[in-house]
């Protein structure tokens, strides 16, 4: 069954809540605010990629306040080893047995602060947790809840001593983005209340964890044609087929579209699925997925070209499926 007008008018209003909330740490970015939220009631994982200083912890921290759960943020580091993100096993001379002491990723929200600056060994640590929500350590596996989401951050410049994402990993996040420099507006009421050191601390939690897996069964809920599901899988097929895309958009990579469009049309209070929604989501959706080969640099295409000229080369849907 499909979720109600009512239910669909909820959604919203909880989500326009969510979204005004977090805007008093992160000004003039709804956008990628409301990316940020449609990523967490998805039950998926961001990666933000942007400059020094546009604000990425500060997104991922007034995330983290906004919901009344528990948050941790790990400082990535080369030294970093992969127990100190999944826990160890101790053993207690008094009680004569081993017990498991979690790490920091058992907690709601994760920051992941600079992920690609850990050895890939490390790294892959987060591959299980991301992907099935639990972590294996001494063959015992040991859950970390729901809801749980891991908001990892990189920068694209000072690439000496990091390592690259591989594609199996950057597969696993459901979204990629970016914040940017905010606007002169932004800019001068940042400036004006210089005196505020940490605005994510001004960000209270407006909802609980039990709320959360609430909304995200309802955006389960909402109806998808099957010509919408037909549009997607078109996306699929050509972008494997487009010039310079050695790597098209994965099975994992339809369902993160799906999810997040259902998702992304709760939010505007809507109870079906339209091809707008696709096409909203198809920059960040995609982004990370599609991977160019070399002669692309040398041509002067991008991501953003390659993904423009998908969605030109496919025709959405304008009628329903009967």
């Amino acid at each position: 069954m499909t979720i109600s007008h009512d239910q669909a008018a909820w959604f919203k209003q909880t989500f326009d809540q969510l979204t005004d909330n977090m805007e008093k740490a992160v000004l003039g970015k709804r956008h990628v605010v409301r990316l940020a939220l449609t990523c967490l009631l998805s039950e998926g994982h961001l990666l933000l990629e942007d400059f020094p200083g546009t604000g990425k912890t500060m997104l991922a921290r007034a995330l983290a306040n906004t919901v009344q759960g528990s948050h941790a943020r790990i400082q990535f580091t080369p030294d970093l080893l992969p127990s100190d993100v999944t826990g160890v096993t101790v053993y207690d001379q008094h009680k004569g047995t081993f017990e498991f002491h979690p790490g920091p990723i058992f907690h709601t929200i994760v920051l992941a602060d600079e992920i690609n600056r850990a050895s890939p060994k490390t790294q892959s640590a987060l591959l299980e947790v991301m992907e099935e929500g639990r972590v294996t350590v001494d063959g015992r596996p040991h859950e970390v809840g729901r809801p749980f989401m891991v908001i990892a951050t990189q920068n694209p410049i000072e690439q000496a001593g990091t390592y690259r994402l591989p594609e199996a990993q950057l597969d696993r996040f459901l979204m990629k983005s970016s914040v940017g420099y905010p606007d002169k507006a932004a800019t001068i009421e940042l400036l004006v209340n210089a005196k505020v050191r940490d605005r994510a601390a001004l960000v209270t939690p407006v909802i609980t964890s039990a709320t959360i897996a609430q909304m995200g069964g309802l955006a389960d809920e909402v109806y998808v044609d099957p010509a919408v599901i037909g549009y997607v899988a078109e996306i699929a097929e050509e972008s494997r087929r487009q010039p310079h895309v050695k790597l098209g958009l994965s099975a994992r990579g339809c369902l993160a579209f799906i999810r997040v469009a259902k998702t992304w049309a709760a939010a505007d209070g809507r109870d079906h699925v339209v091809p707008d929604d696709v096409k909203d989501l198809a920059v960040p959706v995609l982004c990370h997925r599609l991977l160019l080969d070399a002669e692309a640099q040398f041509s002067g295409v991008s991501i953003d070209t390659v993904i423009s000229r998908l969605l030109d080369s496919v025709v959405p849907p304008t009628d329903r499926v009967v």
